[in-house]
């Protein structure tokens, strides 16, 4: 059986500093709140690089403020992976100038494109120094649905990240609609490239069924929650949802089996809000023993 690493998908959520999860000195303490965040958990998801990409001295900050074993798993910059991203999160001097308060991808020049990605990556590196970086998560939009330029898109993305690993995760229901589903985790396991399992809310056409199947050697899972508000565009009833301990005990097996599968699996709790991601971590934890 691999490695299994439990952790959140945020330790600096507005709602888990209120919650009293962080012990009074660390509460309004960066730096303690993330080696606070690491005594507990051996893992990190960083969702805030979706919506602006890190400076190269965060980063650096992050590896010295952890334990030598500790991991952060980064997910990918928001115009990486085809959605708008404020204007204003590009970096200054390559900003386009008059532009809308949101672009897309294709509203970039080739060439601010390419440097955009070179300095996400590259911004990345004193964790890679350190061997704390676990993988880069592309996260695909609605949009994104299964068809030949966008599993070719997948690939480009491996060759531009390689040597760095990145892990997939899909938005749209057409990847595993009927006999799409294995031609999907075929694609993946032809390319090693992670499969993004999840556990969110169905019936929307961004819904991805609870597939617990590893295609590379390394598993990831990746819990939403199960909030009957997730078309809200309030980002808390959206993702708060606290899982009970009937719902995580059943999910246990599907995590051991992709364990035994896997070399190393992630399991990140994104229902981030107050201590609830915290608690369920915690919960899982004592489940199985990781």
């Amino acid at each position: 059986m691999g490695k299994i690493r439990i952790g959140t998908a945020s330790w600096t959520d507005k709602t888990l500093l209120e919650s009293g999860w962080y012990p009074a000195e660390a509460a309004k303490n960066p730096e303690k709140r993330l080696e606070f965040y690491a005594s507990q958990f051996p893992i990190v998801e960083v969702d805030a690089t979706y919506y602006a990409p890190p400076a190269e001295q965060t980063t650096a900050l992050w590896a010295a403020r952890t334990p030598a074993d500790f991991v952060f798993n980064i997910k990918a910059y928001g115009l990486l992976t085809g959605h708008p991203v404020k204007t204003s999160t590009i970096y200054k001097d390559i900003r386009p100038e008059h532009a809308k308060a949101n672009i897309y991808p294709k509203d970039l020049q080739p060439q601010t494109y390419e440097e955009i990605w070179t300095r996400f990556l590259s911004s990345l590196d004193p964790l890679v120094a350190a061997k704390k970086l676990g993988v880069l998560l592309f996260q695909f939009p609605p949009w994104f649905t299964i068809r030949r330029s966008n599993k070719d898109y997948l690939v480009e993305v491996k060759k531009r990240c390689s040597p760095l690993k990145i892990a997939v995760e899909f938005r749209h229901a057409s990847w595993f609609d009927g006999d799409n589903k294995e031609e999907t985790l075929e694609l993946l396991r032809k390319h090693h490239l992670p499969f993004v399992c999840v556990d969110m809310p169905q019936g929307h056409k961004s819904s991805i069924p609870p597939v617990a199947e590893a295609t590379a050697d390394l598993a990831l899972v990746r819990f939403h929650g199960r909030s009957e508000e997730w078309t809200s565009n309030d980002i808390h009833k959206k993702f708060g949802y606290l899982y009970s301990e009937r719902e995580l005990k059943d999910w246990a097996p599907k995590l051991r089996k992709l364990s035994s599968a896997a070399k190393e699996t992630h399991v990140l709790m994104n229902n981030c809000y107050s201590d609830y991601a915290q608690r369920n971590a915690k919960q899982l934890i004592d489940l199985l023993g990781a």
